[in-house]
């Protein structure tokens, strides 16, 4: 998701509520040195008239944005503005005071870390070494494949991120891996892993259950927590502010880990996320195929419910409340004339910050189009993941289920078995990755240019999106997709939709393909499509990795 929280979904954590100077927390994290240089004057108790003055080359649209920012942050609207953030992305702050303690020593926590891990590194990579943890996460009771996990450590930096593998239960020697990310920006795979289609989830009574529909069926999979400071990441001081710099870092990972595991290195890969991932996934792919002297090849991206073309994605916040998404309309007739009001003024903001890709630019798109087009619908208490229900407020986000993945990854006996030990808390998402992203106006880039470069490169794409997610929805994704710019533009937005029928003969959805391209809206499932359809989503899965890009159906 584009969002989401201690539940990590997919998507985002928190922007915080402690009272600072406006006009000092802007220049430091968003103007300086933008424009131009922030006078002292500009430091004025609520910000930025005087920046605003000096900056005369600023669009009109962007000043006023800021304007509007400026007139009401400062006072009771700050809270406001906050709410807003924390109803998008279902977050609200944990209390670690109750955290459940395992005093049960299964494993020892006191183990050296040379003799805990295994460290390989790389001349072409100096300042890089991948950990491979010696103990046995297998017994922990997830899955009876072989298991991995460790760390990336970029040690000049005190950067360190986190990786579990885990082996196909097919045939791990001949069947693809596959890369997971989720998103927020700032949430840890652990969603992926332990919430929608990794070997086990975890109930309320912190044990693992069994999921048959895994998509580590026919494939190995590692679920990669990153950008550093998500999950079990960590780092001592360098942090990471937005997608183009987390890339570098994911293709090293690779680079590393493939050489670790070179029986792998020849196997189809393919890296899937959802949510935010629909901006890591174009950026890190590209990165890979633009890297002459690679190791290993891409074979195919899938992107679930991402967030990659928000100039388009965010017209389709209104058809999606308003009746046209295949779900009856959750918002007033009013409210949705005022959406259609409001959305072309966040498309100039947002062309503009796709003109200029600036903090500058892009904060004032991302503010204006969220308090209009998002807002409304936050206000209503309904699940921005699922438009068919209310947001639980039982573990502080929209799931309960993401609380017993805290719980369970907070366990003394957890942290030993995968090398984790050093962690003092466990959190699904990161409050201060997701606000160097925001803040650095990473959310309203684009990001389909990555997907057009890939399809003209020949690697698959597919897009899939449940059609009862709100946030990063069906329909908007459907708009991009039709919209993206790549030479065979036309031949694909010309496909028809077509029923996809699942291998036991249901209708699960539909699907638009053109060659290597492929748009699938999966029926009855919302942001976290494995989560409400396992067994059609690993069927999709299978599918695809097996090259059937059109699903079965034949033109």
């Amino acid at each position: 998701m584009k969002t989401t929280t201690l539940l990590s979904i997919l998507a985002a954590c928190a922007v915080g509520t402690e009272a600072f100077s406006l006009s000092s927390f802007f220049q430091q994290q968003i103007l300086s040195p933008q424009v131009a240089k922030v006078s002292e004057e500009a430091s004025n108790e609520f910000g930025l008239a005087a920046y605003l003055d000096s900056a005369k080359e600023l669009p009109n649209e962007v000043r006023s944005a800021w304007e509007q920012m400026q007139q009401k942050l400062p006072k009771n609207e700050i809270e406001k503005l906050v709410a807003t953030y924390q109803s998008k992305y279902s977050v609200k702050a944990k209390n670690f005071n109750n955290r459940i303690k395992d005093f049960s020593k299964t494993f020892t926590a006191s183990t050296s870390q040379q003799d805990q891990f295994e460290t390989l590194s790389n001349d072409k990579f100096a300042e890089y070494s991948l950990r491979v943890n010696k103990n046995k996460p297998e017994l922990l009771g997830l899955d009876n494949v072989k298991q991995y996990t460790g760390y990336l450590d970029v040690d000049v930096l005190d950067k360190h991120f986190f990786y579990w593998f885990f082996e196909s239960r097919n045939d791990p020697k001949n069947d693809p891996v596959i890369l997971w990310l989720n998103g927020g920006p700032g949430c840890s795979s652990a969603t992926g892993l332990f919430f929608e289609l990794g070997p086990s989830s975890i109930n309320a009574t912190l044990q693992p259950e069994f999921n048959p529909y895994s998509w580590n069926s026919n494939a190995s999979v590692i679920f990669l927590d990153q950008p550093v400071g998500v999950g079990y990441s960590y780092t001592g001081g360098d942090q990471v502010k937005d997608t183009a710099a987390a890339a570098r870092d994911v293709y090293v990972f690779l680079e590393l880990f493939f050489q670790k595991f070179s029986k792998f290195a020849k196997n189809d890969f393919h890296i899937a996320g959802e949510s935010y991932a629909g901006h890591y996934i174009p950026s890190f792919a590209s990165e890979i195929i633009n890297n002459a002297d690679r190791s290993f090849e891409l074979t195919s991206v899938l992107i679930g419910n991402g967030i990659t073309d928000s100039l388009i994605q965010n017209s389709a916040y209104k058809p999606m409340a308003c009746g046209e998404g295949g779900y009856k309309p959750v918002l007033s007739e009013e409210q949705c004339d005022q959406m259609e009001k409001d959305y072309p003024k966040c498309a100039t903001l947002t062309k503009i910050c796709y003109q200029f890709q600036s903090a500058l630019t892009c904060v004032p798109a991302q503010y204006y189009c969220d308090a209009k087009l998002f807002s409304p619908y936050a206000e209503t208490g309904l699940n921005p993941y699922d438009i068919r229900k209310p947001c639980a407020d039982e573990g502080g986000n929209c799931y309960v289920e993401m609380d017993y993945i805290d719980d369970y990854l907070n366990l003394d006996s957890v942290k030993a078995a995968v090398g984790a030990s050093n962690i003092d808390i466990f959190t699904s998402c990161d409050s201060t990755v997701f606000n160097n992203f925001i803040l650095s106006g990473d959310e309203s880039k684009p990001f389909q240019q990555y997907v057009a470069e890939l399809l003209e490169h020949d690697i698959p794409v597919l897009l899939y999106a449940g059609d009862k997610d709100f946030i990063c929805n069906w329909l908007g994704n459907h708009y991009w997709s039709d919209a993206l710019d790549y030479v065979e533009h036309e031949q694909f937005e010309a496909a028809p939709l077509q029923p996809w029928i699942s291998r036991e003969g249901r209708i699960a959805g539909e699907v638009k393909n053109y060659k290597k391209f492929t748009f699938v809206r999966v029926y009855d499932a919302g942001h976290m499509v494995p989560y409400d359809q396992p067994e059609n989503s690993l069927d999709m899965v299978n599918r695809w990795i097996q090259g059937d890009y059109s699903f079965g159906y034949k033109k």
